[in-house]
C-alpha cells in the first residue's frame, strides 16, 4: 500500500483557450498538510475540483487515496471531508441539526451519529450553543461548525479551500491546531490559502501562479533555496531609497517595513551590503544587515516580474 494520499502527474485543465492548471505534478504523503500558496485566480481551486473528481482534468492522471479519479470518484467522496470558502451550511438549522444531517448523508445509524455528533460538538467548543442557529453563529463559530461538518465521518483526506478568509487571528491560531490534532490522527489535509503566515505552517507546499507551480517543497527547504540575500536597511527617507535601489538589476525586490527597507538581491553579487553602499554611497551612513528570508520573500522571488 502506497504511502502517498495524492499522486497527480502531468495534471492540466483548460476552460477553452484558458489554461487554469497547467501540467501540475504533486505527491502528498498520508497524514501530512499540504498547502497551495497563490493569489485569487491561480488555479488553487480547480486543482482541488480535479483532486476530489468535481472536476475533469483535460490531460494527466490523478490517484487519490488508491483510487483512480475521476472514474472511482463515487467511491472517493465517502472518505474525504470538504471545507469550502463560503460558509455552506443550513442556516435555518442549529449547530446540531447540521451535524446530524451530514451524519445521514454519510450514511451513519442514528447511534453512530448521536455518538459522533456529541463528540464533535465537545471537540469544537460547540456544545454550548448546540441548539443555536447557524445564521446566529459568529464567524469563528461558523468556520468551527464547518470543520465539525466536514470531519464528522472521520475523512482520510480533508481539503480546505481557503477555510480561514472571514477570520480574526485568533481564531485562525485555534482553527491551526485543530488541523494539526487531525493531521496527527492520520487525516491528510490540503489547503488553499494566500496567507504568508499559514503556508508556513505546512508540511509541504506548492508556490502557484497563473495555473503553475513555481515552488514545490517544505517551507524551510523553500527559504533555502532562494536565489537572493535578504538585506534590512534603516535609513532616512525610505520612499525616495526605494525608488533608487528599485532600478539596479540585481535587486529582484524593495519592499517597506515601517522604518526599514527589505531589499532581495541576486545572490551572484558576494557582498550585497558593500555592493549596495557602491551603488548608493549615501547608505554609507545607513544601518544594514543580512536578514533571514520569509516565506513571503520566496513568493516574491519564485512568482511574477519584478516587484516595484
Amino acid at each position: 500500500m502506497s504511502d502517498n494520499a495524492i499522486i497527480a502527474t502531468n495534471l492540466t485543465r483548460k476552460f477553452g483557450d484558458f489554461v487554469a492548471v497547467d501540467n501540475l505534478n504533486l505527491v502528498v504523503p498520508k497524514g501530512t498538510i499540504y498547502g497551495f500558496l497563490g493569489p485569487n485566480g491561480c488555479g488553487k481551486s480547480t486543482t482541488l475540483r480535479m483532486l476530489t473528481g468535481l472536476l475533469t482534468p483535460t490531460f494527466g492522471t490523478v490517484n487519490v487515496l488508491g483510487l483512480d479519479i475521476p472514474r472511482q470518484a463515487e467511491q472517493l467522496r465517502l472518505r474525504i471531508g470538504y471545507m469550502t470558502q463560503k460558509f455552506s451550511l443550513y442556516q435555518d438549522l442549529t449547530i446540531q441539526e447540521n451535524l446530524e444531517f451530514m451524519g445521514q448523508i454519510f450514511g451513519m445509524t442514528k447511534v453512530q451519529r448521536q455518538q459522533r455528533v456529541q463528540q464533535q460538538l465537545i471537540t469544537y467548543g460547540l456544545d454550548q450553543r448546540a441548539n443555536r442557529r447557524a445564521s446566529e453563529l459568529s464567524g469563528g463559530q461558523r468556520q468551527r461548525l464547518a470543520l465539525a461538518a466536514a470531519t464528522i465521518h472521520r475523512p482520510d483526506l480533508l481539503l480546505l479551500d481557503e477555510p480561514t478568509s472571514a477570520v480574526d487571528p485568533e481564531n485562525r491560531r485555534d482553527f491551526w491546531e485543530q488541523l494539526f490534532d487531525l493531521s496527527d490522527q492520520g487525516t491528510t489535509i490540503l489547503v488553499t490559502t494566500h496567507y504568508m503566515d499559514e503556508a508556513e505552517r505546512c508540511h509541504g507546499l506548492a508556490i502557484m501562479e497563473a495555473g503553475v507551480v513555481r515552488a514545490n517543497g517544505t517551507p524551510n527547504d523553500l527559504m533555502a533555496a532562494m536565489a537572493v540575500t535578504v538585506v534590512e536597511i534603516e535609513a532616512e527617507q525610505l520612499r525616495q531609497l526605494k525608488a533608487k535601489i528599485i532600478q539596479l538589476s540585481p535587486v529582484r525586490s524593495a519592499a517597506q517595513l515601517g522604518v526599514r527597507l527589505r531589499v532581495l538581491v541576486s545572490k551572484e553579487i558576494d557582498d550585497p551590503i558593500g555592493w549596495l553602499q557602491v551603488k548608493i554611497p549615501s547608505l554609507s551612513q545607513s544601518v544594514m544587515s543580512i536578514s533571514r528570508p520569509s516565506l513571503e520573500d520566496v513568493f516574491v522571488t519564485c512568482t511574477g516580474e519584478r516587484r516595484q
